[in-house]
């Protein structure tokens, strides 16, 4: 690198943080979880003949009214590649924050796919489904995201790195508990799973709107 320094000086300009960017992105991930929860509970109700406690999340995103909840998956998708785009821009760690961008970055590209595929309830047996498999990387990439960015976001405020590893460890011990419960319960026990993953978005949003505050 000092060797580039003298060949080329223009490499090392000088970068600030963009206050309008990190509050955008911050804005983006509140609305992501506002508009998948809120397509949810429309979906919840025009969705005939649907038991939001014992029918999963997935149900809802298959048949005539499957755009509803793909509408709040593609939502959220976009708060995660914004929320890694913040992250990015505020590097707040080494190699563990780094591998958490990549996590946020999967994260919301698999919520994209999930969408996407529309491999649901609707015994989709049409070309290869990788609906479960999606769902199982998923729950890794938040598991990821949560314990890798968590010492990053600590030196922001040890709150952070608190409720990030709290919910990484809920996270881990709560997922897998839902491939082995009877299925009169499984929709209720999913949507607790989101929830879940709210609070780590939610957190990250929180921790760069208020480094946009101290900036500004």
């Amino acid at each position: 690198m000092t060797k580039t320094a003298k060949t080329d000086p223009g490499m090392y300009v000088e970068t600030t943080e963009q206050q309008g960017l990190l509050r955008f992105f911050s804005f983006l991930a509140l609305f992501g979880c506002a508009a998948l929860a809120v397509s949810i509970l429309i979906a919840d109700i025009v969705v005939p003949d649907h038991d939001w406690i014992a029918d999963t999340i997935s149900d809802l995103g298959a048949g005539r009214y499957e755009f509803i909840v793909d509408i709040g998956l593609y939502a959220f998708s976009a708060a995660l590649i914004g929320l890694a785009v913040s992250a990015a821009h505020v590097h707040l760690g080494n190699r563990g924050w780094s591998v958490g961008i990549v996590a946020l970055v999967l994260f919301g590209l698999l919520v994209f796919l999930i969408g996407a595929r529309n491999e649901y309830g609707d015994a989709d047996s049409d070309g290869w489904v990788i609906h479960v498999y999606l769902v199982y990387a998923l729950g890794v990439a938040l598991a990821v995201i949560c314990f890798a960015m968590a010492r990053g976001a600590g030196r922001a405020s040890p709150r952070y790195r608190t409720v990030l590893i709290a919910s990484g460890i809920v996270w881990v011990v709560s997922a897998p508990v839902f491939f082995f419960l009877p299925t009169d319960v499984d929709g209720l026990y999913e949507r607790y799973l989101g929830a879940v993953s709210f609070v780590p978005v939610l957190t990250f949003a929180h921790l760069f709107y208020r480094r946009s505050k101290l900036q500004g």
